[in-house]
């Protein structure tokens, strides 16, 4: 039965139009924004996975800026260390030079000194954007991850630097562990030669500085790391040596024994000084005027050199271990920026076809409405 009222073709074509145009307004939605999931709307459960996942990336950007700036710190401080070690190493080669009586050892001072003084300029300057690395122990923490665990939380992961104190002067003294024990006055040597034992004993810590001195000259050594108290006693006797006159130094266990074959009394006294927190400290008492200064001088100076060399090797390890971290931030941000494209961006391909599909749907939608709408108008030849 034909109606006027209600035309049955009509409301199914003007429905199917309307489900293509609504299908045609979504591929050009997505294709004039090149995602299908752009909003909470079209798609809540990826929507929301797709902008954590992109507030992690922001947050791994921002990491990676740190990183680089870390890098950079710890990098001025690797350069300077190794230049502080290379100067170090000048300055060996100028002590081993005043051990020849017949050098100018003042000259020679004069050169240690200056670079003494370099030193101490490389060590100022070496800061990035006001950090500087080699001044203090107090350690710094670099940013270097975001972890999201299970149930959402996240926490961040450092990468903790130590300093490395170069300083030559400054900072304070922890009182000394090390002791030196029995030393005193020995008798002439007329008759039978007398003896006087000097004892290391204590808690070596690294940087102490061991003093025996005759009356005139200092004769010192400086512990360095893994030192014992046999090993600073024999590091004594050999910057002792044969400086003082008419005596001998024989060593056993910790114990120095000075036997005075002489006519003179020779008097003996001792210091342990205290570790400094500046750990070049003892590179400002070097002293190669005398002989005796310049055999403890010897003895003091591979260890302040260890000391330039363990800083450049830790820097250089720290540096490295950034280089990787950020090396992996990258990638790890560009697999996370991929993963989000695959969810929420646009197939391209897929909705260039599917567009031209649904153009041709909605011109022939528009004309079966058409005819659809001319079909009451059959009923007029009834009425003729």
């Amino acid at each position: 039965m034909s109606s006027l009222l209600t035309n049955e073709s009509s409301m199914i074509a003007l429905t199917t139009l309307r489900s293509i145009n609504k299908d045609l307004g979504m591929v050009q939605q997505q294709i004039s924004t090149g995602k299908t999931v752009s909003s909470a709307r079209d798609n809540a459960a990826i929507w929301a996975v797709a902008t954590v996942m992109q507030t992690d990336v922001d947050g791994f950007d921002a990491i990676s800026t740190s990183l680089s700036l870390g890098a950079a710190t710890v990098g001025v401080a690797r350069g300077a260390s190794e230049q502080i070690t290379s100067l170090l190493q000048d300055m060996k080669t100028l002590i081993v030079a005043a051990q020849e009586e017949n050098v100018d050892r003042s000259k020679i001072q004069t050169d240690i000194t200056q670079l003494n003084e370099q030193i101490t300029t490389i060590v100022d300057a070496a800061q990035f954007n006001g950090l500087n690395l080699l001044k203090g122990t107090d350690s710094i923490d670099i940013l270097a991850s975001l972890n999201r665990a299970a149930d959402g939380t996240v926490s961040a992961s450092n990468i903790t630097i130590a300093r490395s104190d170069l300083s030559i002067t400054g900072g304070t003294v922890t009182p000394p562990t090390g002791t030196i024990t029995a030393a005193g006055t020995m008798a002439d040597g007329s008759g039978t030669p007398t003896t006087l034992d000097v004892t290391v004993a204590g808690t070596i810590t690294t940087g102490e500085v061991f003093t025996v001195n005759d009356g005139t000259n200092d004769y010192t050594y400086t512990a360095v790391d893994s030192d014992t108290a046999t090993t600073v006693a024999a590091g004594l006797a050999a910057a002792v040596g044969t400086n003082i006159t008419d005596v001998v130094v024989t060593l056993a266990a910790g114990v120095m024994t000075f036997t005075n074959s002489g006519a003179t009394p020779v008097t003996l006294a001792n210091t342990v000084t205290g570790v400094s927190d500046s750990g070049l400290a003892a590179v400002a008492s070097i002293d190669v005027t005398t002989s005796a200064g310049a055999d403890s001088a010897l003895t003091a100076i591979e260890g302040l050199i260890q000391v330039g060399i363990d800083a450049a090797a830790a820097f250089g390890s720290s540096q490295k271990r950034i280089d990787i971290q950020n090396e992996f931030v990258t990638t790890l941000t560009d697999s996370m920026k991929l993963g989000i494209g695959v969810l929420t961006e646009t197939n391209m391909e897929e909705a260039s076809a599917r567009l031209q599909s649904l153009q041709v749907q909605q011109q022939l939608g528009i004309q079966v409405l058409s005819i659809a709408n001319q079909g009451p108008q059959a009923l007029l030849g009834l009425f003729r």
